[in-house]
């Protein structure tokens, strides 16, 4: 192990967790020399690019459309019937160990990650009465995923035997970006069915997997499935353990770091939409906004799938056609409910923080707030109820609104039957359909963070990335990683990136995977 990798290992990190070293350059902008840094978007992937940039001198002003950072994790007061007045967001979010990036970016404001805390479990619930925990399986691979086999009452050594082997190699020998020219072409259902998992752990396991992305898993490509099956299990010693917030995002995550941008100069423009980035003759580019016209040396595009889209359309002098026609092809994944409850008495002592379900028609999950977020549990104390919150994925956009409320509502009364006689002192119900959908066969397509601008990068979690990297960890990564293409053009040294492995963990699994495994035809 070398010294830096011994380093990464006594603060926790996996020891064989990757480095991405940055290009070599001068520690910082020179004074008099730093250039202008347009930040459209104000999420994860907007405030890694920005934070970046800021720290290595760049004159960065953020626009963020909202009123609040934090993009898809943003949050906003409401006062509830009570008069208590509450923080509402879009619903829990876990924050893995192996978010190595986002973590980098929370350590900023908390070094030691103490507005963190780590939920003990993630029990899955079917709705046939089985229940699987994640609380004692090992997280060394590939002990991990054998230890869950081992203490799953739904995935038994029978089901182990019963599975198409040859189909199930690849999860040993996924690689990045591979994985994608093998298998993007496939749904993740179909691979699933190649591999005959019994109905059960299907639903249990990897179902929740592509739950994660908001989609449908007939739609999401297989190629997202086996990455997040490496990444939380063969490919990561970090296993499926993590941490949540200990109060509502903005008040644990984002206004820390709003803070932090602020006192290290940049301008931070909430509720300030951009129109238009309209390329200028020699480079760089005019941002529009209601406000009026700023020019800016380079530009960091890190909106959401459809944000992106509708503001390339309206700058018709950015990129090519080719390159315009991918970007317009980016597709959002179905509609989601996110449905939290201000109940007058308590759920019972021994429920979860959070608890994935399946069965139980169009419930995804069920957290209880008090169990870990502050602000819930002074609520729940005063009021002597509980804080609850439900998840509805992939809803059908024929749906009903106020009909799936109600019955994401009843399914709760069936996963946790106190909770039929609570009154309801508040609810919000919110209504999404802003993630990236990762369709079958879309991966090739995917703009990347460079773009045919040199002055021009991409971030999200809908860019192509070619890291083991997904969902929240994505959208730091490529933050990161469009600070750091600009920062090289200019000389500077961008940030020092880690991942999750780029291949399996085990020479023989990774041999015997690529030897069995069949390969795509030319």
């Amino acid at each position: 192990m070398t010294a830096r990798h011994a380093s990464a290992a006594r603060r926790g990190r996996d020891r064989k967790a990757e480095i991405l070293a940055p290009p070599p350059g001068r520690d910082r902008f020179a004074r008099g020399d730093e250039p202008s840094v347009a930040v459209v978007g104000g999420g994860i992937a907007g405030l890694a690019a920005a934070t970046l940039l800021a720290e290595r001198g760049a004159r960065v002003t953020l626009y963020e459309k909202d009123s609040a950072l934090g993009g898809r994790l943003s949050g906003w007061p409401t006062r509830l019937s009570d008069g208590s007045r509450v923080t509402m967001t879009r619903g829990f979010h876990a924050f893995f160990r192996q978010y190595y990036n986002l973590r980098g970016l929370l350590r900023r404001t908390d070094p030691a990650l103490a507005r963190l805390t780590p939920l003990p479990d993630y029990p899955l619930r079917h709705s046939a009465g089985l229940t699987d925990s994640f609380a004692r399986v090992p997280r060394t691979p590939p002990f991990s995923a054998l230890g869950f086999v081992a203490l799953s009452p739904t995935f038994g050594w029978r089901d182990l035997v019963a599975m198409d082997a040859r189909a199930a190699l690849p999860l040993l020998d996924v690689r990045v970006p591979e994985v994608y020219e093998r298998f993007d072409e496939t749904s993740a259902t179909d691979f699933l069915h190649s591999v005959r998992f019994p109905e059960a752990a299907h639903h249990l396991a990897f179902e929740v997997f592509s739950r994660s992305f908001f989609a449908d898993p007939r739609e999401l490509s297989a190629a997202e499935l086996l990455l997040m099956f490496h990444i939380y299990f063969l490919g990561s010693a970090e296993g499926l353990l993590f941490d949540v917030p200990t109060e509502p995002f903005p008040q644990a995550l984002w206004d820390p770091i709003g803070a932090y941008l602020h006192r290290l100069g940049a301008a931070v423009r909430t509720g300030t939409a951009v129109h238009e980035v309209r390329p200028r003759d020699g480079g760089g580019a005019e941002v529009r906004t209601a406000a009026g016209t700023s020019v800016h040396q380079a530009v960091v595009l890190a909106l959401d799938t459809g944000g992106l889209r509708q503001t390339v359309a309206a700058s018709g002098g950015l990129g090519t056609l080719a390159w315009r026609e991918d970007v317009a092809a980016l597709r959002t994944a179905p509609p989601f409910l996110v449905s939290r409850l201000w109940l007058d008495r308590p759920v019972d002592a021994d429920r979860p923080g959070f608890l994935g379900t399946s069965g139980y028609g169009g419930l995804d999950n069920v957290s209880v707030l008090e169990r870990y977020e502050g602000e819930a549990a002074r609520w729940a104390a005063r009021a002597g109820g509980s804080v609850v919150e439900l998840h509805g994925y992939a809803v059908d956009p024929a749906s009903d609104p106020q009909r799936v409320q109600g019955m994401l509502v009843d399914q709760l009364h069936q996963v946790y039957p106190e909770t039929r006689g609570a009154r309801v002192v508040g609810a919000r119900h919110e209504w999404r359909s802003d993630c990236p959908l990762f369709a079958v066969g879309s991966h090739q397509r995917r703009p990347t963070v460079r773009t045919p601008h040199t002055w021009l990068t991409l971030a999200g979690d809908a860019i192509r990335c070619d890291l083991p990297v997904a969902l929240m960890e994505r959208a730091a990564t490529t933050g990161f990683l469009a600070a750091n293409a600009l920062l090289a053009g200019w000389g500077v040294r961008g940030q020092t990136l880690w991942t999750v492995p780029r291949s399996g963990r085990s020479r023989v699994l990774r041999a015997l995977g690529a030897a069995v495994a069949p390969r795509p035809s030319p």
